[in-house]
């Protein structure tokens, strides 16, 4: 693979993250490691250190979309790509930034900022650091 080939593989498999977290949670099995790492920083996010498998964290995602009416995740900003591919599937980190969005339970709009950085290893998600801006929190953007 050419250096931009590896960089629009970084890029591509941030997006399959961002569309798994909006829903397209088949995605899970096609972009995680069969076990992985997540290590997220927020408040709220304890379930996510028992979730070792792409079911598991597709089970996650599902349960955050039915507690959170139009939860929509998108990137934002520019990835940072730092893969390698050698002779096999790339293997290194990506990170972006990314904005959420839903409706609270009193029906007003929230919206969320944060960065998740992706550890790539033989071209599968083998683990994830997430932080937000959290409850009571801001965006990067807007």
């Amino acid at each position: 693979m050419s250096d931009n080939d590896v960089r629009q593989f970084g890029i591509r498999t941030y997006d399959q993250w961002t569309a798994m977290w909006n829903g397209g949670l088949d995605l899970a099995e096609k972009i995680m490691a069969p076990e992985f790492t997540l290590r997220y920083a927020q408040p709220g996010t304890e379930a996510f250190d028992d979730a070792h498998t792409p079911r598991q964290l597709a089970d996650i995602i599902a349960a955050w979309h039915r507690s959170r009416p139009g939860l929509r995740f998108e990137a934002e900003g520019s990835p940072v790509v730092d893969l390698r591919s050698g002779d096999g599937a790339p293997t290194g980190l990506v990170a972006r930034p990314y904005r959420a969005g839903y409706t609270d339970a009193d029906g007003r709009p929230v919206a969320r900022s944060g960065t998740d950085t992706l550890r790539l290893t033989g071209g599968l998600i083998s683990e994830v650091w997430s932080v937000s801006s959290g409850p009571g929190g801001r965006t990067f953007y807007r």
